[in-house]
């Protein structure tokens, strides 16, 4: 009985047993963190995973718009070109408004009243009685007029005005013509003989009715006095200055 008892381990002894069992067995957590490849293989895998999400931004950074996107895009510059458009055309009627404004021929004198065409232009179509009158006769030399002829009856001398704004592109004195002037204007140029001592340079830019210098005489037509030969040229081509000229009433 006595042998019994002291073979059986008391209830205190098992206890102690089993707890210290208990206690001395490590969890599963404290046996993977005591490997020694652990935090190796943890620091790894951290650093693919940053790595992959760093990449995963940069490829979404650089990858182009989608069809949605770019259509959006494409109807915002397409509206920005639609306004910059109607702005240019908003510009067009004023240039043309500007082209269309452009000066009509003035007479070259300050009141056509005054004056009068003492020698017309030589018209090519016109009548015989023109081609008679529009004849200048230098000694035995007959040339037709190409231009028109302007004078006083009291045969006095007037100013002559510039009859288009422009650049004096010349200003010569000519033995037989007397001073001659020209305004050009774009493809127009004016063309003003028969001049006394000219008030302008060549350089110059006038206005319409400015005053260029005085009528004069000349010697190819000493007949007529003092008086104004006035010429036109379009596109470089003479043309009759009494067809661009405005009615004397209209003055």
């Amino acid at each position: 009985m006595n042998e019994q008892n002291q073979n059986k381990p008391s209830t205190e002894e098992s206890l102690k047993t089993k707890q210290g069992e208990t206690g001395s067995q490590p969890s599963s957590w404290n046996r993977l963190f005591s490997k020694r490849w652990v935090f190796p293989a943890v620091y790894t895998a951290a650093a693919a995973i940053i790595l992959t999400l760093v990449w995963v931004y940069q490829d979404a950074g650089q990858k182009p718009l989608s069809t949605d996107t770019a259509a959006v895009v494409s109807k915002d510059v397409g509206a920005s070109g639609d306004k910059a458009g109607a702005a240019n055309a908003g510009e067009e009627p004023n240039a043309l408004e500007v082209a269309a404004s452009a000066e009509s021929l003035a007479w070259p004198v300050a009141n056509p009243g005054e004056v009068e065409v003492v020698k017309p232009y030589y018209d090519e179509n016109g009548t015989e009685q023109n081609h008679i009158e529009a004849i200048v006769q230098s000694g035995d030399t007959f040339t037709p007029n190409t231009g028109i002829d302007l004078a006083r009856e009291d045969n006095k001398a007037f100013d002559v005005k510039a009859a288009i704004s422009g650049e004096v592109t010349r200003v010569e004195d000519v033995a037989t013509l007397g001073t001659v002037v020209e305004v050009t204007q774009g493809n127009l140029k004016t063309v003003y003989q028969s001049l006394g001592e000219a008030k302008v340079k060549q350089g110059d830019q006038v206005k319409q009715g400015d005053t260029l210098a005085a009528a004069g005489r000349n010697e190819i037509e000493k007949d007529l006095g003092n008086h104004l030969h006035f010429e036109v040229y379009q596109d470089g081509k003479v043309v009759n200055p009494s067809e661009l000229l405005p009615q004397k009433s209209q003055q």
